[in-house]
């Protein structure tokens, strides 16, 4: 087979990375970086595979990326299934990273939310309950930025529709990221 149609597409995504999201990236090292140095924490969060990637971003931030260093505190709040399940049965899905946000998230920390789609209801209330105790926010999402956009500190869109390819590019900005934020502590 010849000529996948998503390497061009991941091209062009790749080439946005560099060129445009390059200063919110940026942006968000150092918000990050700041947090860290503070004592602050790290609270990650999204669904299906944006769950995935929010666990593998606080893993790497709590074990190592590329080098040996001390502990980032992270926290995926995708991994706790009773949690989860508790809240969405007694409450609401759509509360399910808002109500973990009160419980675990401080003014100072930094919440980091991923959505493709950026119409998740759960996103945008765990961004709000986020906002409201006065933490750093950063969404990534698709293109445009959905109904989220409005609501982070720092807003990283990936220019496509694919929810593979903004799926692949989350995880290449949460790489650089990390490997930023290493070097720089």
């Amino acid at each position: 087979m010849k000529g996948f149609k998503a390497v061009g597409e991941l091209a062009e995504v790749l080439e946005w990375i560099e060129k445009a999201g390059s200063v919110n990236i940026e942006k968000s090292v150092e918000t990050v970086v700041k947090a860290v140095k503070s004592g602050r924490k790290v609270l990650a969060f999204g669904n299906g595979g944006s769950a995935a990637e929010a666990q593998h971003f606080a893993a790497e931030l709590v074990n190592r990326f590329m080098l040996e260093r001390k502990a980032i505190p992270a926290i995926a709040l995708t991994t706790d299934t009773s949690a989860l399940t508790a809240i969405a049965n007694d409450r609401s899905f759509d509360k399910i990273f808002s109500r973990q946000i009160e419980a675990f998230g401080d003014k100072g920390d930094v919440a980091i939310a991923l959505t493709t789609s950026g119409r998740s209801q759960n996103i945008i209330e765990g961004l709000k309950a986020a906002k409201a105790k006065g933490m750093a926010t950063i969404a990534l999402t698709g293109e445009g930025g959905g109904a989220v956009a409005g609501l982070p500190d720092i807003l990283l869109y990936v220019p496509s529709k694919s929810t593979a390819r903004i799926q692949e590019a989350h995880l290449l900005v949460l790489h650089i990221i990390a490997e930023a934020v290493e070097a720089a502590l």
